[in-house]
């Protein structure tokens, strides 16, 4: 269960930080940032807070809905586009978008707590990866929560537009009905075109 160890060991307000969306093939990379005032935030929300990949959708969606509405929550997400992830790379992508988020958080953390192995570089404050955080970091496994939520809701919206590909239930990862989709109607603007699945498409398209 995550707690305050992370927390409690830096200078506060800390702000966890957590992407969602680096391995699709299609759809923005978010992440959100979180502050958690635990003398605000109730109980039973902080003791269910935990990796949003073991949560329901549902249970995600009810854990994102309640931080998001919680006075003691200061929360933000910020995006990296398509069109960004082409030209930068993925993981400088992800490193815009947290980046992104910790500018909008209406309280400046004085240290910055980031799921993974790497801390983006840029933050207007010291930052600390945590291999696996938002199974372990309380702040964090928030923010995984809020950007889980977010980034559906967005490829839920795209697959209105776009209905071929099934990302309102693969979020745009490369699964089998996909896959079937690019082949039967091919890519799309939000199709990730310098991911390897996608440029061979191209190619052959090309060829």
């Amino acid at each position: 269960m995550p707690d305050f160890t992370f927390e409690d060991a830096c200078a506060a307000p800390a702000a966890g930080i957590d992407e969602v969306g680096r391995g699709p093939w299609a759809g923005p990379v978010l992440a959100a940032a979180v502050i958690l005032d635990r003398a605000r935030v109730p109980a039973d929300l902080l003791a269910a807070l935990a990796d949003s990949k073991a949560l329901s959708a549902r249970r995600r969606e009810t854990l994102s809905a309640a931080l998001i509405a919680c006075p003691g929550v200061a929360w933000a997400t910020g995006e990296a586009s398509v069109a960004e992830i082409d030209a930068l790379n993925i993981l400088q992508a992800t490193f815009l978008a947290m980046r992104r988020a910790v500018e909008k958080l209406e309280i400046l953390p004085a240290h910055a707590l980031i799921d993974g192995d790497k801390a983006p570089p840029g933050l207007p404050c010291p930052a600390t990866a945590i291999v696996k955080g938002d199974a372990k970091c309380a702040s964090i496994a928030a923010a995984s929560i809020i950007a889980k939520v977010a980034r559906d809701r967005i490829m839920l919206g795209l697959d209105a537009d776009f209905p071929n590909y099934g990302w309102c239930r693969n979020a745009g990862y490369g699964t089998a009905e996909h896959q079937a989709g690019l082949l039967t109607n091919g890519i799309t603007e939000h199709h990730r075109k310098s991911f390897a699945p996608i440029r061979k498409l191209l190619t052959h398209k090309d060829s």
